[in-house]
């Protein structure tokens, strides 16, 4: 009666390389309602749920990425053993130096993974050497777990709680798995303490979930797929074919596009484990209905941003002192930027180098010149050196260093504002405020997307040097659906948040057959409107 193919179903069941397991992928919803099943059955016995979430979340990482779900499994063996040894540590070199080489292996595995082959280049570009990059494949996910690993260490040498005593527990918060490729990064004071609580499911918490699994669908599925599939990717692969006008709507589609793919995954993640009973702290708060940078850092990749001034900012020397490891870290970069301004001049006659670097270190020195405070000489350059970390922290490229320089130097002029005009909630200089960030984003945008500076130069120079205003019209009308479906992103983009309060508390009074028949129904819409060409998310290259 049923021909079970059980060759096909095992297959199904090991890692495909080309069709990696993903919040959006079929098999994932299948594998999601046999897992909430389950843990409904056993989420009141702790170490129980504690086990089989580890173990689901495993096997979610290994259909995911393959044998790279050994990566993590090391990780969680070194750092909780070493975090243990630092807190029953007697003397305080010996808890320094056991942080120190955590801190070195952890970030030792990642620059190898992600950063050898980048610096192999400049060895060669500068003529140190001529070195064959190596064939490396960058684990999935290592740039989250490797910033939890550390600020779990760090914590516990900071003695801000005691380290676990259960491998178990260690484990299930590393390889929790709605948060495990992607983020957001979860700060172990933040979920450790949920592990072993007793786990309570309210009807606000499965409306929120339910409302932040099905945006996030849709943000990532029908918005984010569908403008770069046919629209975005058009206009990048070739900019000087195309016009200023149309460049400028690809920018503007990249910018949603990010948004969409980022956000959407993160929003599932949090929607998903409110529905097992643990809370995640959002990670976008509508980027870019931000009224300058300062505030756009605020509502962008939360949890990066307060990663990076928790554990970097502030131990740099935050906005008080630069202490030695910025200076050394400043000197490096302000040092090699001379040497190839210097070069620049010298070899090919470009002065716009050295007219850059000049500008970068009066902007470091104005803030302390305007307030008399040498403090704002250190929070500048402190946060410059910070952008650049984070820009690098996105992939080895001189892109992303570019891209985070501009930040820096966006937050730099941002602060000079602040010390000149006064915060205002006018609604005209509010809604001029949004415009310039936006378009300031945007602009940083382009160096993030392309993949080296000739297209992004390329970008640039048509939409400063041939925008023929006269093709607006055609480009509407040719990709009208592309056109309606970013115009309901951007539009989705600035509904209150308050709204959006609503409507998880109206989702959690609903009915039980209700909410289950909203969630077939919107499945199979996305189902109906998804893409052929199935699309990685962005941020599961960083």
């Amino acid at each position: 009666m049923f021909d079970i193919d059980f060759g096909k179903l095992l297959q199904q069941l090991v890692y495909d390389e080309k069709n990696p397991l993903m919040f959006n992928s079929g098999f994932f919803f299948y594998f999601f309602t046999i897992f909430l099943l389950f843990y409904l059955l056993i989420h009141k016995h702790k170490l129980t749920r504690v086990i089989v979430f580890t173990v689901f979340s495993l096997y979610f990482f290994y259909k995911a990425c393959g044998w790279y779900v050994g990566f993590i499994l090391i990780a969680a063996v070194f750092d909780f053993n070493l975090s243990n040894a630092i807190w029953n540590s007697k003397t305080q070199l010996r808890k320094n130096a056991l942080l120190v080489f955590s801190i070195l292996t952890n970030l030792g595995l990642l620059f190898y993974f992600k950063y050898t082959n980048f610096f192999i280049e400049i060895v060669n570009e500068i003529g140190a050497g001529q070195l064959d990059p190596l064939k490396l494949a960058l684990p999935v996910g290592i740039s989250f777990y490797t910033f939890e690993n550390l600020s779990y260490t760090i914590d516990v040498y900071r003695g801000h709680f005691k380290p676990v005593s259960s491998f178990w527990d260690y484990c299930f918060f590393l390889s929790f798995f709605p948060k495990l490729m992607m983020g957001p990064i979860v700060r172990a004071a933040d979920f450790i303490p949920q592990i072993r609580q007793d786990i309570r499911v309210t009807q606000e918490d499965v409306g929120a979930g339910l409302y932040l699994i099905l945006s996030g669908l849709f943000r990532k599925v029908v918005i984010s797929d569908f403008i770069w599939l046919n629209y975005g990717q058009y206009i990048f692969d070739d900019p000087s074919k195309h016009s200023g006008v149309e460049c400028l709507l690809g920018v503007y589609c990249y910018a949603l596009r990010i948004y969409c793919d980022f956000s959407g995954y993160s929003d599932m993640a949090i929607g998903m484990a409110r529905w097992m009973g643990f809370k995640i702290p959002a990670n976008f708060r509508s980027p870019y209905q931000s009224a300058n940078i300062t505030e756009f850092w605020r509502r962008w990749h939360i949890s990066l941003s307060a990663w990076l001034r928790d554990y970097l900012y502030i131990p740099l020397g935050g906005n008080r002192k630069v202490v030695i490891g910025a200076a050394i870290t400043g000197s490096l970069f302000f040092g090699g930027a001379a040497v190839w301004a210097g070069i620049e001049f010298v070899q090919k006659q470009h002065v716009w180098p050295l007219v850059v670097l000049l500008c970068v270190l009066a902007l470091l020195v104005v803030p302390a010149l305007v307030t008399r405070k040498r403090e704002s000489f250190a929070a500048s350059l402190n946060q410059l050196l910070t952008m650049l970390i984070g820009g690098l922290w996105h992939g080895a490229s001189w892109n992303f260093l570019f891209w985070g320089f501009l930040h820096g130097i966006a937050l730099g002029l941002d602060k000079l504002r602040l010390k000149i005009l006064p915060v205002s909630n006018h609604p005209l200089r509010r809604f001029l405020g949004v415009l310039l960030t936006f378009h300031i984003v945007c602009f940083a945008w382009i160096f993030f997307v392309c993949e080296d500076f000739t297209q992004a130069s390329a970008v640039i120079t048509q939409i400063t040097g041939n925008f023929a205003p006269e093709t607006f019209v055609a480009t509407l009308t040719g990709y009208w659906p592309v056109m309606v479906v970013m115009a309901i992103g951007f539009i989705l983009h600035f509904v209150p948040e308050r709204v959006e309060e609503k409507v998880q508390l109206m989702l959690g009074r609903w009915p039980s057959y209700g909410r289950v028949l909203l969630l077939i129904g919107f499945i199979w819409m996305v189902i109906q409107m998804k893409q052929a060409e199935q699309l990685l998310p962005i941020y599961l290259q960083f």
